[in-house]
């Protein structure tokens, strides 16, 4: 017998990047400040330091043109994770010059770099859309963009910088300061 899952059932998490203040806003409005931003053509890089009892330090690629958000968490000795990447799906893009948006649609990516990659959270993708949160084109589109990721990275052995760079982007790490 198995035991049932509980969905947590939320809207879509949404998250602001202020370049000229230097700060980020998470999806529970708290306003982090942020050690560096980095604009490439491919996206937006950000790290900075978290107060988080899981991880100490944060670095993410939003990714507009693959609709992916790539996050490496610094993760504190008492909470090691098999996890080298973390994809989240969604909508990512400037807002204006100095803002840019992430709107999560729900699907995320556990990457384990050259060995193999988990798809997580379909669950909360389909009670997101039974509840109206996702409409069925965002919903769609989450499905083809998480299936291009996981294919993608198949063709490449699950090597992060092998399929981005077949898809024209070279992503930098600062590392954990």
């Amino acid at each position: 017998m198995t035991q049932a899952h509980t969905v947590k059932l939320h809207r879509p998490k949404i998250e602001h990047f202020d370049l000229a203040a230097l700060t980020n806003t998470d999806p529970k409005g708290f306003v982090r400040p942020v050690e560096r931003f980095q604009v490439e053509p491919w996206g937006l890089y950000m790290g900075r330091h978290a107060d988080h009892r899981e991880f100490h330090y944060m670095e993410s690629w939003l990714l507009p043109g693959l609709s992916i958000r790539v996050t490496v968490f610094h993760n504190t000795p008492d909470f090691p994770r098999d996890q080298d990447y973390y994809l989240d799906i969604g909508e990512f893009g400037q807002a204006t010059p100095q803002l840019w948006k992430s709107v999560d649609h729900y699907l995320d990516i556990s990457l384990r770099d050259g060995r193999g990659a988990d798809l997580l959270d379909a669950d909360e993708l389909l009670a997101a859309h039974a509840a109206g949160y996702l409409g069925l084109d965002e919903a769609q589109r989450a499905v083809q963009t998480a299936a291009a990721a996981l294919t993608g990275l198949a063709a490449h052995e699950y090597h992060l910088d092998r399929w981005l760079r077949s898809e024209g982007v070279t992503l930098t790490w600062k590392g954990s300061t």
